[in-house]
């Protein structure tokens, strides 16, 4: 896993001006866990590499799609659970609780897309303002036309292009 981690480290240095290798090998060699946490996102599909969102060290998928080890998803156990017919098997705030990521927030999806081109053909939930998920709903992003869209679903739809990519807090 470090062999990769510092190889897609190395060749995408434009998502992580300013940091040096030596400061995310030690982060992950003072937290073996943290490697354990990474191996999931990459065997899901992530890519996972660093990047600085809101001002701290996270690490990101950074995969050109959604994760696909985390697609056909809704958003949470409260909107999977009250699906009548055919509920997933996820949803996007269990997986991520599962290997202790979280979602990220529109404005840490904006800024991955102000980096790279991603989810040109998928969408990935993102952490939905309890004001919004009261009434049953959460939102989602992606690009399209070269702009990064946020726009609203209901909670408990899910499709085979829309699922959910993971941030992880270095610490």
């Amino acid at each position: 896993m470090l062999k990769i981690l510092k190889t897609r480290f190395e060749e995408n240095m434009h998502r992580h001006c300013g940091i040096a290798w030596s400061t995310i090998e030690a982060l992950l060699e003072s937290d073996r866990s943290l490697i354990d946490k990474l191996k999931y996102m990459e065997s899901t599909g992530g890519e996972v590499d660093a990047a600085v969102l809101n001002g701290r060290l996270c690490f990101v998928d950074f995969s050109r799609e959604t994760p696909s080890g985390r697609r056909n998803i809704c958003y949470d156990a409260a909107a999977r659970c009250a699906r009548k017919k055919n509920p997933p098997e996820n949803s996007a705030e269990e997986m991520a609780a599962a290997c202790g990521a979280r979602l990220m927030t529109a404005d840490e999806y904006r800024e991955i897309q102000r980096l790279e081109d991603l989810d040109t053909k998928t969408s990935t939930w993102l952490s939905t303002p309890e004001s919004i998920r009261a009434l049953g709903g959460a939102i989602f992003g992606d690009k399209r036309y070269g702009e990064t869209f946020i726009y609203h679903n209901g909670a408990d739809s899910y499709y085979s292009v829309r699922g959910v990519r993971f941030v992880m807090e270095a610490e």
